[in-house]
């Protein structure tokens, strides 16, 4: 395959970027874009074409699934954080676009913290050369997978908005509990037993030098955040194990996420690996007569709590959320019947999602295998 230098068939633009400071922007219709997307709107405009605008700093760089380059159309913005490239004749610019959404920029990028593609990088990058013609049917092509896609995406999205219409349906907005369901603070809900609200170990407990190849599972952020609890690699042995067990976690235990990215959410199933709680996170274990984890779920995920939880964290450059803001928490409590029906109706509703996310995992599998296929 023939290959083409971006500097012979692009025109940069780079010297027409202005970056704007965000005190300085005057809020407006145009979008305002950086190295990842748009960052803003703004009340003017320095470009109106067809573009690809490629990370120059603080890109996806190495990733799989975040692109590095985007397309975008008319009136805009761009700042000096992102390479403005405009297709010469005979490129068209979609194909230009996704022939650097994935490159591989291994051995161009420099930088130990911010990585930058500089410009000079930038223009010795090579597309694959095609007529024109077979650049518009692979264009066609990828553009239908990711219509595809994007339906799918949607209907996950429609699903998990069902979900909720249906909790607020069924109980209520639940920090205003218009349905006057009881409130107990969710310490109240616990299992009386001891340890049934715990945050992971702190100090010197739970060190680095105690990782082991296998044994007791860590849990921390990365498989909360995942919503996998099977995600990583982190283990303790037997004995530190045993001096830990205090944060021990077992089947039906909810673990939230304290620091960062806090507030989300993992409730540990029936086919657990047995393992501690690393000091990120706090488990919870309900007292099953009264709370199904499940609900408590959609509960602590409701958009109604998260602005709630937003005026209590506290923390200097990351938010934190604490086990004192969490077992303060008041929690309406339906009976727990009606919890169950509404769990059932997630489980229904979950086997959908089942299917549609395997349909999205094939399509993002086809897309894949064409996108090495037609640009390495």
């Amino acid at each position: 395959m023939n290959m083409m230098f971006v500097e012979d068939c692009c025109e940069i633009l780079d010297s027409m970027r202005v970056p704007i400071t965000a005190a300085d922007r005057e809020e407006g219709e145009y979008p305002y874009y950086g190295a990842n997307g748009i960052q803003d709107h703004v009340a003017d405009y320095i470009f109106d074409d067809e573009l690809v605008l490629l990370a120059e700093d603080g890109g996806n760089f190495g990733s799989k699934e975040r692109p590095i380059a985007y397309r975008v159309s008319g009136k805009c913005w761009v700042n000096n954080h992102a390479h403005v490239l405009k297709p010469k004749e005979g490129l068209n610019v979609d194909y230009l676009c996704y022939s650097l959404m994935f490159y591989n920029v291994d051995g161009m990028v420099n930088g130990a913290t911010r990585q930058k593609l500089t410009q000079t990088a930038m223009r010795k990058m090579q597309i694959p050369s095609r007529t024109l013609e077979e650049q518009v049917l692979i264009v066609d092509e990828l553009n239908r997978i990711v219509k595809i896609k994007e339906q799918r995406q949607q209907e996950l999205q429609l699903l998990d908005d069902l979900i909720k219409a249906r909790f607020v349906e069924m109980f209520g907005d639940p920090i205003q509990n218009p349905k006057g369901w009881d409130l107990p603070l969710i310490e109240d809900v616990v299992a009386n037993e001891k340890n049934a609200l715990k945050a992971g170990p702190f100090g010197s407990a739970l060190k680095k030098e105690y990782y082991v190849k296998s044994g007791y599972k860590i849990y921390g952020q990365e498989q909360v955040i995942s919503g996998d609890h099977t995600f990583g690699d982190y283990y303790i042995d037997e004995k530190r194990y045993k001096s830990l067990e205090n944060c021990a976690v077992k089947a039906g235990d909810v673990l939230i996420s304290l620091v960062g990215t806090y507030g989300k959410l993992l409730i540990i199933p029936e086919d657990f690996e047995p393992g501690i709680i690393n000091p990120r996170l706090m488990k919870i274990t309900f007292d099953k007569e009264k709370v199904n984890p499940y609900y408590f779920k959609f509960f602590f995920q409701s958009e109604s709590l998260k602005r709630a939880l937003s005026e209590n964290t506290h923390g200097g450059t990351m938010d934190i959320l604490n086990l004192g803001i969490v077992r303060k928490i008041a929690m309406p409590l339906p009976p727990l019947e009606l919890q169950n029906e509404f769990v059932s109706f997630v489980n229904q509703v979950d086997k959908s999602k089942v299917a549609v996310q395997k349909s999205l995992d094939e399509t993002q599998q086809l897309f894949d295998s064409l996108m090495q296929e037609y640009f390495g």
